[in-house]
Formats: structure tokens, C-alpha cells, sequence
């Protein structure tokens, strides 16, 4: 009998994710790219050629790389990036006539909802409910959840701020106090309206804190000083957010070139780790959690287990 192969990909703000498992559901292959497709979109609020090009180019190579891995089924998401920028559904029309790829482009509320199923991962069996928040370059979102096999969204919220438009839009490629206050009281009515809305002190002792995303990750690779950015050894990592502050003060006093040169951030990450580490602490802040754990499991597992769960109802 054929065994199916199934793929999700999630196109980002900043990259491009695929992951490749078999009907189990056990990683086979997975690759990532920075296409930075959100860079330079702030100002028009469209996607310039180079970053069309970019992301083009990585559909071109995950299609090669699922033709080669015999996917029999999968799902293709985007992001806040293609939900604001005017040419996104154009870029979208591309990327079918370029790859083959049938790219969805999906809401706030779907992407927490599968961010959340590959975030639980981490946290299965800890507390009965679980925040989620996911630090992307043209969105951040926050939700809490059931700590359960099919969670249940109690409050989910979709902040039009991430690490790259916030950065164009509040010039930070360089820690400018004036510039970080502004980007931080706007973050912190969407947190405030969140803890008010979803009720969040009602909670209080029962629920435990993943962040998702690359931020998160590459600060626990400072925190527990690994010598370089591992996203991998960081997976499922816990931290205080004491640990958080002492590093994110660090990373606000240094330059940009610094930051460059950082084996945890690096020349790309380095115009944008200002306003992501400003969004990331303002959230943990509002939240009033003490520990967070760093996941890179996010909505492309999400994606994976559904397709896997689905496949054994029609088997």
C-alpha cells in the first residue's frame, strides 16, 4: 500500500517554512528561508520586486523539494504579510503559476488556532490552559487555549505589529528610547484590551506561557549561552522572564553592528531584533507571566498533525 507523505508550508513576513512528514506524522525533511518578502513593504504597503523574487524563488525550491519527497497532500498558508500588502493576492497568482503551490492566505484567528496546536507540544500535561503568543515580522498573536488534545480557543487576539513593520514603521534598527516608548504603548493597549477581554486573571496559577517564533529561541540561545543561534537544542526550553530582561537590556544597548555580529542574532535579524525584543517583553510584560517556554513548533506542525488526524478518519 502507498504510504502518503504530506507537507505544510507557512509563509511568513520574514521567511519561508516547509516541513515534510510521513503519515505518522515523523519529520522526514524540513527547510527554511529568509525571504524577508515583508522588507521595504511598510512605506507602500506593497511587496517590492526584490522581495517577490525572493519568495518566488523559495515556492520554486520547496516544489522541488516535495516532488522529490513524493507528497501525496498538503496545506500552504500565508500570513499577516500577504493579508496587508495591495499586490498579496497578485504574489499569490505567482506563486501557482511559478510552483504549482495553491497558496492560502489565511486570518488572524486561523493562524493563532494553528499555531496553537504546534505550540502545545511543548506544554502537554502542565497546566490546564495555555497562553500562546507568536512574535511574527507583520503580526504578533495571543491566545489562550485549553491545554488539551483538540484545544479550545477561550481568547484570541491578531496585533498588526512584528518585528519587521515595526521596525520600518517606529525606526529601530537602532534602540532609539523615544521610538521603543512609542512601539511599546501601542503594543500595550492591544495586551491590556486581551487581559480584560479574555478574563486572564481568572486564570491565575493555572496556566503556563509559550512563545513561539525565532525571537524567543534566539534569546534562550543567549540566555543559556549555546555559542550560536540553535534553534533546535532551544525547542521546549523554559526561562524566567527575569532571564528575558537581563538579555533584552543588553541587546537595547547595542548598536546594529553589534547585533551583526551577534552568533544569536546576526547581520539579517540584526535591522529588526530591536522591535521584536520591544513587542516580546511589552506582551510577557502585560501578561504578567514569570516563566515562558520557547517553541519552534508553530502552524506548520499544526498543520502536519491535522493532516495526519484527517487521513486516519478516511482510513
Amino acid at each position: 500500500m502507498t504510504q502518503n507523505v504530506f507537507a505544510a508550508i507557512d509563509l511568513g513576513t520574514q521567511s519561508n517554512r516547509l516541513l515534510i512528514a510521513d503519515e505518522n506524522g515523523k519529520e522526514i525533511y524540513k527547510n527554511i528561508i529568509a525571504t524577508r518578502l515583508g522588507e521595504g513593504m511598510y512605506a507602500q504597503m506593497k511587496f517590492t520586486p526584490e522581495a517577490i523574487e525572493r519568495g518566488l524563488s523559495s515556492f520554486s525550491e520547496f516544489a522541488e523539494d516535495m516532488k522529490k519527497l513524493g507528497v501525496t497532500k498538503y496545506r500552504a498558508i500565508a500570513t499577516a504579510a500577504c493579508r496587508m500588502a495591495s499586490n498579496g493576492a497578485e504574489f499569490v497568482a505567482k506563486v501557482s503559476e511559478v510552483s504549482g503551490i495553491k497558496l492560502e492566505v489565511i486570518d488572524g484567528y486561523e493562524e493563532a488556532r494553528l499555531n496553537l496546536k504546534g505550540a502545545l507540544v511543548n506544554v502537554k500535561g502542565r497546566e490546564p490552559y495555555v497562553l500562546v503568543y507568536d512574535l511574527g515580522g507583520g503580526s504578533t498573536e495571543i491566545t489562550l487555549a485549553t491545554n488539551e488534545q483538540n484545544p479550545k480557543i477561550l481568547y484570541t487576539v491578531s496585533i498588526p505589529w512584528g518585528a519587521r513593520n515595526a521596525s520600518e514603521a517606529f525606526d529601530l534598527a537602532e534602540y532609539i528610547p523615544e521610538n521603543a516608548t512609542k512601539l511599546r504603548s501601542e503594543v500595550a493597549k492591544y495586551v491590556t484590551d486581551f487581559c480584560e477581554k479574555s478574563k486572564l486573571a481568572d486564570y491565575e496559577g493555572k496556566v503556563c506561557c509559550v512563545a513561539t517564533s525565532s525571537s524567543p529561541l534566539r534569546l534562550i540561545s543567549w540566555i543559556k549561552q549555546y555559542g550560536d543561534y540553535d534553534r533546535e537544542r532551544a525547542d521546549g526550553v523554559v526561562a524566567e522572564v527575569a532571564e528575558f530582561d537581563k538579555v533584552i537590556s543588553e541587546i537595547n544597548a547595542m548598536s546594529r553592528e553589534k547585533l551583526a555580529k551577534s552568533p544569536y542574532i546576526g547581520e539579517k535579524r540584526s535591522y529588526i531584533f530591536q522591535a521584536a525584543t520591544i513587542i516580546f517583553k511589552t506582551i510577557y510584560d502585560g501578561l504578567g507571566v514569570q516563566k515562558l517556554t520557547a517553541s519552534l513548533k508553530s502552524a506548520k506542525d499544526g498543520i502536519i498533525e491535522e493532516l495526519v488526524e484527517e487521513n486516519g478518519k478516511t482510513h
